[in-house]
């Protein structure tokens, strides 16, 4: 007889993508890519959990098999002020929420992906995921990993900054669009930041969206060994090319807060003569509309829509002020055939220029500015016709695909799975693995 043989019949945990991010209902870039995500990983047939700083998103997610976890957070410009004053800079109920899930609902195949954090979660959502920290990916949308405002951006004097986050230089400088009392609340949060994210815990990854983050990110200490480029998804807003080389009216799509540079293209528009056609809530400077009656001003409008407003337009302007660590309406335009008008300091702005997709300004410099808009405005039509094809086949596109997106963040999450194995082999041989405790920081 031989020996009688036992085995473990329990089923092994399946793997699980937990996406972590402010809010449920896009109202930027952030949001909507991890509602992509959890979205594309449900069509892969992918369990996935999506736990939300807000109230949630009226089942959604739900329709869609995603397990949702609405923690009931508030954004900081909707809080008693009192309340987003602390909260904003650690808040200490939602770290302990999101630890006590960890803590009942982690296996060892659960990947953590985090994304927007800075306008409810805070800082403490770092100290949360610590404990899982090898596989937990952060991705960086923006620098506030860095910068106290989130974009190495002077808003007072209008400039890129160059000072080491935190230092002293930085520390007396106002550079806060709002105040200076409101920049040193959020040096206190940056402060929090440096606390909370340990950057020897061995986390999975922080993810870049442009080659060009990196210097930014590294002049706040953060190694570039941790940094992964993954590109934006894209998807064109308009499936048939638009004949840009029939249009004359350029336009604006996004977000209208002081950095985008909207001041400053209404000013061009107006210097060169040129149709202009502004597509986004503009209640950030409302006195625009009275300023330039003759430009445009749509309002809010569905991205299913946006292609209806760009089918007489001839080029996209992307003027932002500070370096847009990416510009994704710079590369949905191009796919739709709109040439792009990018600021020089957009960290896209040198592909735009050498792949032939369009043209870099500098949107400070508004004569500049405006005699690149009449030199698009006045390019012969088969030149035009040449730059909207080239977007438009996509041969030399700024972004990936969704496909090759999701593939990518595939890849890392098991690359994540895999170290962590080989990791829990090499303590099961050494020494029982410890758990590293939370604390709260000092504040």
């Amino acid at each position: 007889m031989h020996p009688q043989q036992t085995s473990d019949t329990r089923p092994a945990p399946k793997q699980r993508v937990v996406i972590l991010n402010d809010s449920s209902v896009a109202r930027g870039g952030a949001t909507g890519l991890a509602l992509l995500s959890a979205r594309l990983l449900r069509e892969q047939g992918r369990d996935v959990t999506f736990i939300s700083g807000d109230g949630g998103n009226g089942g959604e997610l739900a329709a869609l098999g995603v397990e949702l976890i609405a923690l009931g957070g508030k954004l900081l410009l909707e809080e008693d002020r009192l309340r987003a004053l602390r909260n904003g800079i650690y808040n200490t109920g939602l770290r302990d929420r999101v630890a006590s899930y960890i803590a009942s609902q982690d296996t060892d195949e659960t990947v953590y992906h985090l994304h927007g954090w800075s306008r409810i979660l805070s800082p403490a959502i770092f100290d949360a995921l610590t404990p899982v920290a090898t596989r937990t990916f952060i991705h960086a949308h923006d620098f506030f990993l860095a910068c106290p405002n989130g974009s190495y951006f002077d808003f007072r004097r209008k400039q890129i900054c160059t000072r080491q986050p935190l230092s002293a230089g930085c520390l007396a400088t106002n550079c806060d669009k709002r105040s200076y009392p409101q920049k040193l609340w959020r040096v206190l949060r940056q402060g929090a930041v440096r606390r909370a994210l340990d950057l020897n815990a061995g986390w999975a990854g922080i993810l870049i969206l442009h080659e060009g983050m990196s210097a930014g990110l590294s002049r706040a200490g953060i190694p570039k060994h941790l940094m992964t480029t993954v590109r934006n998804p894209a998807h064109p807003f308009s499936q048939h090319r638009i004949k840009a080389e029939k249009n004359s009216r350029f336009c604006f799509i996004g977000r209208t807060g002081t950095g985008k540079g909207l001041a400053a293209l209404c000013e061009a528009a107006q210097m060169a003569g040129v149709p202009l056609r502004v597509i986004g809530d503009d209640s950030d400077q409302p006195e625009l509309r009275n300023k330039y009656p003759q430009v445009e001003f749509t309002g809010w409008v569905d991205q299913a829509k946006i292609r209806d407003y760009l089918q007489d337009v001839r080029a996209l302007v992307m003027p932002s002020l500070f370096s847009e660590p990416f510009g994704l309406v710079a590369a949905e335009a191009s796919l739709s055939g709109l040439p792009v008008v990018i600021s020089q300091t957009a960290l896209l702005a040198t592909e735009v220029a050498e792949h032939g997709l369009g043209f870099a300004i500098d949107p400070l410099n508004l004569s500049n500015f405006a005699d690149v808009l009449s030199q698009v405005a006045e390019l012969p039509e088969e030149d035009v016709h040449r730059i909207s094809e080239r977007g438009f086949s996509g041969a030399t596109s700024l972004s990936q695909t969704p496909a090759t997106w999701i593939s990518q963040l595939n890849g890392l999450y098991r690359g994540a799975l895999r170290s962590e194995t080989e990791a829990d082999q090499h303590r099961n041989q050494t020494e029982p693995s410890l758990r590293p405790q939370m604390a709260d920081p000092h504040l």
